[in-house]
């Protein structure tokens, strides 16, 4: 059974901000993947068990990451539906800021010399 305690409506800054610290992009890098344990994960970074235990609690509670019971550990994956949000988010920024340039660029005049 998967498992994400944060079943509300992600917060796009609350994905944006748990993306911002370099080891929760880590963490995310190496469940993308596949599921891991916290001891898996802990293996591929340098910091310890504890310190990955903390950074998921935060990712999952921003609804990056899902985790299921397997017997007495916990595996942990990425939330697609959050990375999806995040690709959509970034998709429409890149629009708007595309827009703006197109708009700047068709009404600048070229100087005369």
């Amino acid at each position: 059974m998967v498992t994400n305690r944060s079943a509300h409506r992600r917060s796009g800054a609350a994905l944006h901000a748990a993306l911002a610290d370099p080891t929760r992009e880590s963490i995310v890098r190496v469940l993308l993947e596949g599921e891991r344990s916290v001891g898996e994960i802990a293996e591929r970074l340098p910091i310890s068990r504890p310190a990955v235990s903390k950074h998921l609690r935060l990712l999952e509670s921003a609804g990056l990451v899902q985790f299921r019971a397997q017997g007495t550990r916990n595996l942990y994956a990425v939330q697609p539906d959050a990375l999806a949000q995040l690709r959509d988010e970034l998709d429409q920024m890149w629009e708007r800021a595309l827009r703006r340039y197109a708009l700047v660029a068709n009404n600048t005049r070229p100087r005369k010399r």
